[in-house]
């Protein structure tokens, strides 16, 4: 890891947890992601993709969703993806879309024309196999639930939480809210020291993955395991029975999806190439305010 470089006027005060270095030569930098983030960050990102890829070949098992401790064939399913002799479907309530050639009937490499609910390019593994899935599934769980507490634990007491998630006063003031939400739909990005800090959106996007979405999918992969249940039955009660855990499973995996890909298109309008190297050694580049001098 590369030092500070040498200051050559007194520095601005930096974000609390930071460390903030000017250079004639080079744009303003500062620490912003401590080797524990950078870690856990990469760790995650693999961990996820490989759950959900093998999560969706364990749904192409029996590609209903329920609420309650039951569920079966002939239940009513709040959420099906299937197939008729000649289209596929996507069913949630009462609405049904028609999903041919994406969902619930597809056409896979060979030109063979398939039912499952998800094709083999977006599972693991890409031929049906619910044994396999499952043990990927289960692997990689435990990847998750391990790394996350120990995140967790890291961001509580080694200042992660404080410093840079904290939500701040002022922050919860509605028209502060209302201004950061119309700079993202503008994308007017922060710019000097303002950039080395999360602002509302970012803070309140990461205490809901790190702090609920996360132990939320957890909890519920937890709940539909019969072996785990003879241990914390009180699950079952929590979530409303097994097939309501399932459901919320798959809710929360997908809301999941939904923040990965609003992140990555943040990053690539912000900057890929500073973003991505920030996130690799730490060090962040400020991109200049508006006036000030090169």
């Amino acid at each position: 890891m590369a030092p500070p470089d040498t200051p050559d006027a007194p520095p601005q005060s930096p974000p609390a947890g930071s460390t903030v270095s000017h250079d004639r030569a080079a744009p303003r930098r500062v620490y912003r992601h401590r080797l524990p983030t950078r870690i856990w960050h990469w760790t995650n990102a693999l961990t996820l993709l490989v759950l959900l890829m093998s999560g969706l070949m364990i749904f192409n098992a029996h590609p209903r969703l329920y609420w309650g401790q039951y569920g079966a064939n002939y239940d009513h399913a709040w959420l099906a993806i299937g197939a008729t002799e000649t289209t596929g479907f996507l069913r949630v309530g009462s609405l049904r879309v028609e999903t041919t050639g994406v969902l619930g009937r597809w056409t896979d490499k060979d030109g063979v024309e398939q039912t499952w609910a998800f094709p083999g390019w977006a599972t693991i593994p890409t031929r049906y196999s619910l044994a396999d899935a499952r043990r990927w599934h289960l692997s990689f769980a435990w990847v998750l639930a391990i790394a996350l507490t120990l995140y967790m634990l890291w961001s509580a007491f080694g200042g992660h939480l404080r410093k840079d998630l904290h939500v701040r006063r002022g922050e919860w003031s509605p028209r502060h809210i209302w201004q950061d939400i119309k700079d993202h739909a503008r994308l007017r990005f922060p710019a000097g020291e303002a950039a080395a800090r999360y602002n509302i959106l970012q803070k309140l996007s990461y205490i809901g993955v790190i702090f609920i979405l996360l132990p939320l999918i957890v909890a519920t992969g937890l709940t539909m395991s019969p072996g785990f249940n003879a241990t914390a039955p009180w699950l079952l009660d929590l979530f409303g029975g097994r097939q309501s855990a399932r459901s919320i499973h798959f809710i929360v995996a997908w809301l999941l999806v939904a923040f990965f890909l609003v992140h990555i298109a943040m990053v690539l309008l912000a900057g890929p190439v500073n973003e991505v190297r920030s996130m690799l050694t730490g060090w962040f580049r400020l991109p200049k305010a508006k006036g000030e001098a090169e």
